[in-house]
């Protein structure tokens, strides 16, 4: 990978045009579970020691937890050397004084699987000169010589984009320029050479997706590119970034000109990278020269294309905020097949949701981050305020499970995991109804089970260790099925929209969100995401979940409930499940089994 200029693209599988097509990367394996494991981060922040990871996984293995399923352990931010030695990685001598590979070998010794950190960057999030950005090869084969089981790789320092402590005038590569206009011309040695069009951007252009915003004052169209998912507010469903369509009748196939009038910038929704097609032909992909000054408009060099006979579709965009994010994650992959070629390396892929890797996570990564970080409170393991249920940023598990809850459609075996980032659960700022509910909606939606807290703090058969040992919860999770749950209704008025598609960052609701299983029973869980008390009547009918899944998924009408968190079961006769009370942030989830 180029640390000079984003790399050209050649392989159809790195375009926009193919992130639909579900075709994975050589390397990607299909098929995983979401990961169950341990994260330094949360915990210990930068100052995670060998000590504390040795002492994480004999702990894990006191507890019992590896019978449960958490079998990865890794190591995040803070364990490499600032800079590189003589280009390659190594272990920061004070904090992890016998190295990695010696490390790894305990890890493997109890049974479980050693994970490490990185970033697809020129630095670690936390500073480090080390990012993989460049290196590849060289650190996919030092993480093959030690054993590394897990990479999480993240996205800070990123050349390619305006991410976190990069340039912000990386903007330039996200955005394409302002467009006024665009002329079509034809070539002096084509039959053609007399014809000359010239279409406005505003009269004549016509909009599609997300993030184009219109000047109308000024007779252009701006923020031609990719919508950032990093924070809140923006929805994870539907057509996340945008294109300027032209539509042109040619009546004489062959070459023409087309030359573009654009002003252009390094700055958010203004850039200077421009891609052209015409239908499904790429044209030009590539920085435009700089204009005179951002509000100054100018004519590009001709770039050459080809018409066909009729109707022609000319596309204006840049796709690169994705493109080149999946482009880097991908350098990864090829380095870790070029080292052993039949690795089972898992990679989490840590952008934070910028770039909605929902689109194009699964042909390279086993899951991906969906948002910001889940809490900013790092290192400060069982400290009030550590943790929170709301928040109108990202650092919640409300803002985090709203984003994630509607994306069911991204997840799969064949695919990979939605992430909302690492567990909070034993960290002070919630309580223990939150910290059930918390593990609730986790294991409803897929995702990744990774602890965050001082594994030392535990003890079996304590209110913590009950949560996190719920073996019919975490069944939800590890279910070969690998169907995350919908949501099949909420008390909030979507409008029009349907409960499974509406983003909904108030959370004065109730939703209920139901999963197949592969024993043909459904769990189903009436979820309270208020700080308040509910009382009511809610149902939900096995009508609607089949409804909503688009199939017949129970063939009897008597079922057997289970409560799977206090044990209690029942026999229902009608197939409508019902609560008339729920406490503030609390939850029942039930397993549905049907009888004959």
């Amino acid at each position: 990978m180029s640390k000079d200029r984003p790399s050209k693209i050649t392989d159809i599988e790195f375009r926009y045009d193919s992130f639909k097509n579900g075709k994975i990367l050589p390397g990607k394996k299909s098929g995983r579970l979401p990961a169950m494991g341990w994260n330094s981060w949360n915990a210990f922040g930068s100052g995670n020691t060998e000590a504390l990871t040795k002492a994480m996984a004999d702990k894990i293995i006191e507890l019992g937890l590896n019978k449960l399923g958490y079998e990865y352990l890794v190591l995040d931010d803070g364990c490499y050397k600032s800079q590189r030695i003589d280009g390659k990685l190594s272990n920061e001598e004070v904090k992890f004084p016998s190295g990695f590979k010696a490390l790894s070998d305990y890890i493997h010794a109890h049974g479980l699987k050693f994970g490490m950190y990185n970033d697809i960057g020129t630095n670690l999030c936390a500073g480090a000169a080390v990012g993989t950005c460049g290196h590849e090869e060289d650190d996919a084969q030092s993480y093959i010589n030690w054993g590394v089981d897990f990479l999480k790789i993240d996205n800070c320092y990123y050349l390619w984009d305006n991410a976190t402590f990069s340039n912000p005038e990386n903007a330039r590569y996200v955005f394409a320029p302002k467009i006024k206009s665009i002329i079509i011309k034809g070539c002096d040695n084509n039959d053609n050479k007399d014809f000359c069009k010239k279409l406005s951007a505003i009269k004549d252009g016509r909009i599609c997706g997300a993030s184009i915003r219109i000047d109308e004052d000024k007779s252009f169209v701006y923020g031609i590119g990719t919508l950032d998912g990093t924070n809140t507010g923006t929805s994870p469903v539907g057509q996340r970034s945008g294109e300027l369509h032209f539509d042109f009748d040619c009546e004489r196939e062959g070459e023409y000109q087309i030359e573009i009038e654009y002003a252009s910038s390094k700055e958010n929704l203004t850039g200077e990278w421009l891609q052209l097609a015409v239908n499904s032909e790429y044209f030009y992909d590539d920085l435009l020269p700089e204009s005179p000054s951002k509000d100054s408009f100018i004519f590009s060099s001709p770039v050459k294309v080809m018409f066909k006979q009729g109707k022609n579709l000319i596309r204006i965009m840049n796709h690169r905020r994705q493109e080149n994010t999946l482009d880097s994650y991908a350098a990864m992959l090829k380095g870790l097949n070029k080292a052993k070629a039949d690795h089972q390396i898992l990679l989490s892929l840590c952008e934070w949701g910028k770039t909605h890797p929902q689109n194009w996570g699964y042909k390279v990564g086993d899951s991906w981050r969906i948002l910001n970080d889940i809490t900013f409170r790092v290192g400060s393991d069982g400290n009030p305020g550590y943790g929170a249920w709301s928040d109108p940023g990202t650092p919640s598990v409300t803002s985090q499970y709203n984003k994630a809850v509607i994306m069911d459609e991204f997840a799969g075996l064949d695919k990979g995991w939605n992430d909302p980032d690492m567990l909070m659960i034993g960290m002070d700022g919630l309580n223990l109804t939150q910290n059930k509910t918390h593990f609730t909606m986790w294991c409803m939606m897929n995702s990744p089970l990774m602890l965050g807290l001082d594994l030392r703090r535990l003890k079996k058969e304590d209110e913590l260790y009950n949560i996190i040992s719920n073996k019919e919860l975490i069944a939800l999770n590890q279910d070969k099925l690998g169907i995350q749950a919908k949501r099949i209704a909420t008390t909030f008025d979507c409008g029009k929209e349907a409960a499974d598609k509406a983003y909904i960052e108030d959370i004065n609701r109730i939703d209920i969100l139901a999963k197949p299983l592969s024993d043909k029973s459904i769990a189903v869980s009436f979820i309270n995401v208020s700080l308040k008390d509910w009382k009511g009547n809610l149902k939900i009918s096995m009508d609607q979940i089949e409804k909503a899944f688009g199939k017949k998924l129970i063939s009897h009408n008597k079922f057997m409930i289970y409560d799977l968190w206090t044990g209690k079961s029942w026999q229902n006769d009608d197939g409508v499940f019902e609560i008339t009370e729920l406490a503030a942030c609390d939850n029942l989830t039930i397993k549905v089994l049907p009888v004959k």
